[in-house]
């Protein structure tokens, strides 16, 4: 004989309770079928009773409602006299319920006893009409066969007389037998029920007594999962589990299954499946008393309970004095205070438990009342209480023996910046539970679950600020070479967020880098950087990583924010790390203490690995003695293209339209962002310098830097025949111009100079960059860097390529 129990959402309304008939319409007969009431149906009933309770006319309109929703579901799937039969059952239950309510309403008063004979109406109502839909089958009251305690609403079963009631009803039955779920009675014959969750329990009860050859449990999900899959995207179903790992999964939070349904068949090794109803080709997950794993990971599942309180009794007088358990756990058992989790220091000096957070109060009450001298009068004890916290379990009988997987564990949370504040784990080595900040859950539950069920492909989640020209290239470049990402390495890009000095937009799901501009313009709210910042970090997802392809300082005072909340930063801005030394090394420091990247390759040379080379000269223990270089492509495109038909003027605007220029050009003819380039690699080399220390001498008068951009390009039109004079010198010389930017030992300088053929960088074309590094190893003939140092595509290449450094951390 098999049993089958089929839950809430699988008798849901008459199209899911049709979907159950086609299910065990291939089932041989005697099949005993369990059902919950419909889905939705125990929690309307206990507020209808709350309502009632609370002297509010208003549960009347919810028992109309209720009793509307069983006569919809009977007229869908009867008719004749089946109908008129099943109606007339549920109405006479429906009319025990309306006087029980109106005596809790005259009462004011809602007891256990009263919830229980209430709550019994769903499961009573549902297996009528479930019984007049099927065929050959007969309706068993389980009042009649499961007898308990008078422990109302979480009764205990007197399995002797129950198992005995079981077999004299259910056997020999050639039928198919319908049960209802979750009530029972006492031996008074007052109705009592099993716990939320309970008609798990009364299959399982009823498969131990009549020794079933299996109990399916029917739900709407595909099993056991490797982790909640609202919280875990990755989760897959289980195919196997030992009742152990089953049992502590579901202490721990798997709503899979009721934990107590696997107490009667662990004893009689009687195998449990749990089925999809919703896809009843899923194989779903057997357990039984066989390990076994077809993963390599050492462990079946992750396990979590979302809100707990952790409470700690800690003090000098706990150590070496024995008993202190006992009257701790007897003082909390007498309250009926269940304990989820326990750990206590090696010294003796303090017990951490965690409870569920109504139980506190109480539990609290029961320490202070037990412990009440060494407490009150002594001051050698004291409570300690942490809300807003969840528990992470690791499950799987594989773990046991097996090296390394603490490390495995604690690093997963460490590298993704989440504190552990406490941790149990027993001697059995079939779980490690873990406590941290509930805020941090979902980010905690997958970073766990990549360190262990090791994913084919890597997910990484990108914010982008600005849209400008790198920008802009980025998205075109990311959107490009992402399936190549996926198929090739595995990696998985998500466009989270996107903002510009209009709007921001931040998602739940991924942007489409391929229409990215297009829906901020249209489902974009305001731009503002702090809350765009903060929303990154309050969605605390792995692998985060902000992209700066502006040049506001307002954003550049956002990365430390980002670091310590553990988001990597890739900046194409020279701003944080050519601003004052102090924060330029904070913002280094913070992303090595918290394991984060701050990637600013691009901000000297565009994509020139310059800033990489001295970082590694500087780590293998060379010493920088000089640099000299031409940093500016801008400049450098703009003196290589003056001609007579091309005055300065005119070529200044040119750059800024190609994109070689800085938006605001006069910060590249000011020779500040040169300045900001030879400061960050002055710094790299390991100088500490300020922007101060630099000397400038510019080639343009301090008047043209002031006012508008417009009055910028007017007053430098009155140059434009100095320049070409001067100029026309420099060719009949054999000379160029270059703006050159030097570091010799700490002592920095920028400024415009002629160079001749001798010089190595006097073939310098176009925009690009040169830099030369003299070193205690590079003394005679200095490390030369040169390539294309300006322009938004090679940016945004030496951005993405930064982006693929933070992800091969």
């Amino acid at each position: 004989m098999k049993v089958l129990k089929f839950g809430g959402s699988s008798v849901g309304n008459s199209e899911r309770i049709r979907t159950v008939k086609k299910i065990i319409a291939s089932e041989p007969i005697p099949l005993v079928l369990v059902v919950s009431a419909l889905q939705g149906v125990t929690d309307t009933l206990k507020n209808i009773c709350e309502t009632a309770a609370a002297h509010d006319a208003g549960y009347r309109s919810g028992l109309s409602d209720l009793i509307n929703k069983h006569h919809t579901v009977c007229r869908e799937l009867l008719e004749g006299d089946s109908l008129k039969s099943a109606l007339s059952k549920i109405d006479t239950i429906f009319q025990d319920l309306g006087e029980t309510l109106s005596g809790l309403y005259l009462l004011r008063e809602l007891s256990k006893y009263s919830l229980d004979k209430a709550l019994s109406t769903g499961e009573r109502v549902s297996s009528i009409i479930i019984s007049a839909f099927f065929e050959n089958s007969l309706l068993v009251d389980a009042r009649e066969i499961i007898k308990t305690d008078n422990s109302f609403g979480n009764a205990n079963v007197d399995f002797e007389i129950t198992n005995a009631l079981i077999r004299k009803k259910l056997q020999k039955k050639n039928k198919l037998l319908i049960v209802p779920g979750f009530i029972s009675s006492t031996s008074g014959n007052e109705p009592t029920t099993l716990g939320r969750g309970g008609s798990d329990y009364t299959a399982a009860i009823i498969a131990a007594a009549v020794n079933a050859e299996i109990l399916e449990i029917w739900t709407d999900t595909d099993g056991f999962m490797t982790a909640d899959p609202r919280k875990v995207d990755k989760a897959y179903a289980i195919s196997s589990l030992t009742y152990s790992e089953a049992i502590e999964l579901s202490h721990f939070g798997a709503k899979v299954i009721y934990t107590p349904t696997l107490r009667p068949v662990y004893k009689k090794l009687i195998p449990v499946l749990v089925r999809n109803s919703f896809n009843p080709d899923a194989k779903g997950t057997l357990i039984s008393d066989k390990s076994s794993n077809g993963s390599r990971s050492p462990i079946k599942g992750i396990s979590s309970i979302d809100r707990i309180d952790l409470i700690t009794l800690q003090g000098p007088s706990m150590v070496g004095v024995t008993g202190t358990s006992m009257r701790l756990f007897g003082s909390l058992a007498k309250r009926n205070v269940n304990i989820i989790l326990i750990t206590q220091a090696s010294s003796e000096y303090s017990i951490t438990f965690a409870v569920n957070p109504p139980d506190t109060r109480k539990a609290v009450e029961s320490i202070n009342q037990e412990f009440e001298r060494e407490i009150t009068f002594k001051k050698e004890l004291k409570i300690v209480i942490e809300r807003d916290l969840s528990i992470i379990a690791i499950v799987g009988e594989r773990m046991k023996n097996t090296p390394g997987i603490s490390a495995t564990l604690f690093r997963s949370l460490g590298q993704n910046g989440i504190n552990v504040i406490a941790t149990a784990q027993g001697s059995s080595e079939l779980n490690i539970s873990v406590v941290i900040r509930n805020e941090s859950l979902k980010k905690a539950l997958n970073v766990i679950h990549d360190g262990f069920f090791l994913s084919k492909n890597k997910e990484l989640h990108l914010f982008l600020a600005g849209t400008g020209f790198v920008g802009s290239s980025l998205i075109a470049q990311l959107n490009k070479q992402s399936e190549t990402l996926l198929k090739e390495h595995n990696l998985n890009i998500n466009l989270l967020g996107i903002t510009n000095s209009r709007k921001m937009l931040l998602e739940n799901k991924p942007i489409s880098l391929e229409s990215c501009k297009e829906v901020l313009n249209t489902k974009g709210e305001k731009s503002d950087i702090d809350v765009f910042i903060s929303k990154i970090t309050k969605l605390n997802l792995r692998n985060s990583v902000f992209i700066d392809c502006t040049a506001d300082a307002r954003v550049a005072t956002t990365y430390l924010e980002a670091l310590q909340k553990y988001v990597s930063v890739v900046t194409a801005s020279k701003i944080a790390c050519s601003s004052e030394y102090s924060y330029y090394h904070l913002l280094k420091s913070i992303a090595s203490e918290r394991g984060v990247r701050f990637m600013y390759e691009t901000t000297v040379g565009a994509g020139l690995p310059i800033i990489k080379t001295i970082q590694d000269l500087v780590v293998s223990g060379d010493k920088i003695l000089k640099i000299e270089a031409v940093l500016s492509g801008t400049l450098n495109f703009i003196f290589n293209t003056l001609g007579p038909d091309m005055p300065l003027s005119k070529t200044i605007r040119i750059a800024k339209e190609k994109g070689i220029s800085e938006p605001d050009p006069r910060i590249d003819l000011s020779g500040i962002d040169v300045v900001r380039k030879i400061l960050i690699l002055s710094r790299e080399a390991g100088y500490k310098i300020e922007k101060e220390d630099v000397v400038v001498n510019r080639f343009l008068p301090e008047e043209c830097f002031e006012g508008s951009l417009e009055s910028f390009y007017k007053k430098v039109r009155e140059y434009d025949d100095e320049f070409e004079e001067q100029r026309k010198a420099l060719v009949e010389q054999d000379k160029k111009w270059r703006f050159f930017a030097s570091m010799d030992r700490g002592k920095a300088r920028v400024e415009l100079i002629s160079v001749d053929s001798s010089h190595p960088t006097f073939d310098l074309e176009g925009s690009n960059n040169i830099v030369l590094l003299t070193t205690e190893r590079y003394r005679e003939l200095p490390m030369v860097i040169k390539g294309y140092g300006a322009g938004a595509d090679v940016t945004a290449a030496g951005v993405f390529a930064d982006i693929m450094r933070v992800v091969n951390v």
